[in-house]
This record gives C-alpha cells, sequence and structure tokens, in this order.
C-alpha cells in the first residue's frame, strides 16, 4: 500500500508539469543537461563539446588533405570549450601532442584525465592550425547545484491553466485571376500575425499556376500581397479592382515574404481602345457549353450560400458548448486532485525523506546519455 502511495506521489507531478517538478525536487545530483558523459568510467573531466569522426565527405568542407582528428559539432559557451574559444567545425588534431584519430580515442583520453588538468589541443580551423590551452573542469562540479532537502518537500500541484480564448474558422473567400495565374484568399488578423502583416490586411497567395504570369513575376504560395501599383489591398475585392485601374502592361506588386515586404513587377495584357483588356478574359474563349455549366456552378454557390452561414453559426455554438462543458471537466479535475493531495501528503512523508535522492539519482543516471560527449 505505502509502495503505490509513493509512486503516485512521486509522478504526479512529472505527469502534470515536468518543469514545475524539476524545479521543485532539487537533490544532491548532477542534473539532466548538456554535460554529462555518456561513460560512467573515467575521472569526471568535462571539455564541453560534442564530437563527430570525419568522414571523407566533409574533408573539403573543413579544408582537411586526409581523414584524421575529430570535428567539434557543438560547444558549451559555459564550460572549457566555449571560454577557451573553441568553435563549432574546429577539428581537433591533437591532445598534447598525441595525434586525435577517433571519437573513441578521444574520449577515453578526456576521461583518463584529471579534472583540473590543463590540456594543449592542436586544432585546425578553415584549415588553419592554432593551439589552444583549456583547463578541464569537473564534470560534477560544473553542474552541482544546491535545493531544499527531502524533508523540507511540500508536494504542489501545479495549477491547470484556462483555454486560450480562440478565433471561430470562417469561410474563406477565394479569388482565381485568370491572366495573372494567382488563386488568393482573404487571411484572418491571427494569420496576418503569423505571416507578419499587421490587423489582417492583405490576400494570400494560395497557389500560382505553372508557366503563369504570376510565377514569371516571381510570386509564390505564401507570400501576401498588401500593395498593387499605389493601392493598398485589404481583401479580395481590392485586389481585383487593383488589376484592373492599372495603367500600362507593368505593375509593381509589393508582397509580404518571409516577414519582410518587397516588390516584384508582374506583366499584364495590354488594354484595347475600349478600356477592356487586350485579353479581355480567357472566358470569351471557352465554348457556350463550358460558360453555361461555370453559370450554373454560380448559381449553386448562391443556393448554398445562407446554408454555409447557417452551418458556420451551429459550428460556432458547437464549440462554446464543447468549452464550457470541457471548463466544467477542469475545474472537476482540480478538486479532484486538491483532493488526492490532501488525502495522500501526510502518508508519504516520512517515506517521501528516505526514497526521494534515491528515486530520482536513477531517474538522472538513465539521461545521463542525452548531454555533451566529453
Amino acid at each position: 500500500m505505502h509502495k503505490h502511495i509513493f509512486t503516485t506521489v512521486v509522478l504526479l507531478p512529472l505527469l502534470l508539469d515536468v518543469s514545475h517538478a524539476a524545479q521543485s525536487w532539487s537533490v544532491d545530483q548532477p542534473p539532466v543537461a548538456g554535460g554529462f558523459s555518456s561513460e560512467d568510467s573515467g575521472t569526471g573531466a568535462y571539455l564541453g563539446v560534442d564530437i563527430a569522426d570525419i568522414s571523407g565527405d566533409r574533408l573539403e568542407s573543413l579544408k582537411l588533405k586526409e581523414e584524421a582528428g575529430v570535428e567539434i559539432t557543438m560547444v558549451d559557451q559555459d564550460a572549457p570549450a566555449g571560454k577557451a574559444g573553441i568553435k563549432e567545425h574546429d577539428v581537433i588534431l591533437t591532445m598534447n601532442g598525441a595525434a586525435i584519430e577517433s571519437k573513441a580515442q578521444l574520449q577515453r583520453m578526456i576521461h583518463e584525465t584529471p579534472p583540473g588538468r590543463l590540456v594543449t589541443l592542436g586544432i585546425s580551423r578553415d584549415g588553419q592550425p592554432l593551439t589552444i590551452k583549456v583547463q578541464l573542469a569537473d564534470r560534477r562540479k560544473e553542474f552541482s547545484y544546491m535545493g531544499p532537502k527531502a524533508k523540507d518537500f511540500h508536494m504542489e500541484i501545479p495549477p491547470i491553466p484556462n483555454l486560450p480564448d480562440f478565433e471561430m474558422p470562417s469561410f474563406v473567400v477565394v479569388h482565381s485571376s485568370v491572366r495573372s495565374g494567382l488563386m488568393v484568399e482573404n487571411i484572418t488578423a491571427q494569420l496576418g500575425d503569423f505571416f507578419g502583416v499587421k490587423n489582417g490586411n492583405g490576400v494570400l497567395v494560395r497557389s500560382v499556376e505553372k508557366g503563369s504570369r504570376g510565377e514569371q513575376a516571381g510570386l509564390r504560395a505564401g507570400d501576401v500581397i498588401v500593395r498593387v501599383g499605389d493601392h493598398s489591398i485589404h481583401d479580395t475585392g481590392d485586389f481585383t479592382e487593383a488589376l484592373r485601374s492599372r495603367t500600362g502592361t507593368t505593375v509593381g506588386v509589393g508582397v509580404i515574404r518571409d516577414k519582410k515586404e518587397q516588390t516584384l513587377t508582374l506583366t499584364l495584357p495590354a488594354r484595347r481602345e475600349s478600356g477592356e483588356m487586350e485579353e479581355h478574359s480567357e472566358l470569351d474563349e471557352l465554348d457556350a457549353a463550358t460558360r453555361a455549366e461555370a453559370t450554373a456552378l454560380a448559381d449553386q454557390e448562391a443556393r448554398l450560400r445562407p446554408q454555409m452561414e447557417l452551418a458556420s453559426k451551429e459550428l460556432e455554438k458547437a464549440a462554446e458548448d464543447q468549452c464550457k462543458a470541457l471548463q466544467s471537466k477542469q475545474g472537476k479535475l482540480r478538486e479532484q486532485l486538491e483532493q488526492l493531495r490532501r488525502q495522500v501528503q501526510p502518508q508519504v512523508e516520512e517515506e517521501l525523506e528516505r526514497g526521494l535522492q534515491q528515486e530520482m539519482r536513477k531517474f538522472n543516471d538513465e539521461m545521463q546519455g542525452q548531454g555533451l560527449d566529453i
């Protein structure tokens, strides 16, 4: 019975909030962090790097003549390596004059060296030889920290946060430009923030037809068009009107890409004297049957629009009801967890004091292989 209670109390906070538990349960063992060696033997000397054997396909990038040494793939800037000026993609060729042939050899040499010892590393950086002296640290001292003793432990169940506010999805308005080869749609304020556009202004390029004028101009799916010529674009209506009211055969299109604005030049067909475009519309070339089918589709869309709006309202109401039900369940869960905490805490304090350090030490031992190599 006591064993089950102890296991419940140890695991419950971990499942609810691992980071909270890690802060509350401090022990006199190193934390699970970068810097643990994957080897249990050795002196505990610590350099603070990840390393990899040199392969043939890395010789040119590292400006090496032969497959010798080990490449540094990560550096802990707070460790001896970072403080000594060692950088990523440096190649360690020697240690104290001994040639390094493999990752395993260097790991063994580091682990066999006492902490605090000053070692000399021969390094190749971009093909240039360097000599760097590094004083190895003691891994256990490097990562040890003080925390409350087990007898001072108080189990705290972190509060369950309320659900964040969210916007109900709405039906997007999609606009297809035959002449430009672009399919664009309106965006919401949230999508605007994601793409780097304020207040959801602009239209999102949903797709670009291969070989079209839009593709030739450099437009891509995922761009947000915010300007056409001198016209600011807020929605698909603005986009259509800006293309119609343009003058000349080219127009500057301002787009947001990777949250940065740039201007692309879109070339469109010239206008007729009547004011219509030279390529009035590729729809003019369609046969009567196709035009009739397009008209029928437009009529069908008009008939379905009320049903779509009704479905949107019903979906919004269902989401609100589900949100309320979930919040109610959250409240009940908090009450149950608080009741469980009051019931089990008096029974486990004595056992927790004896077993907490042992359990956390075992947990740290299992996770030690996830840190830096040496």
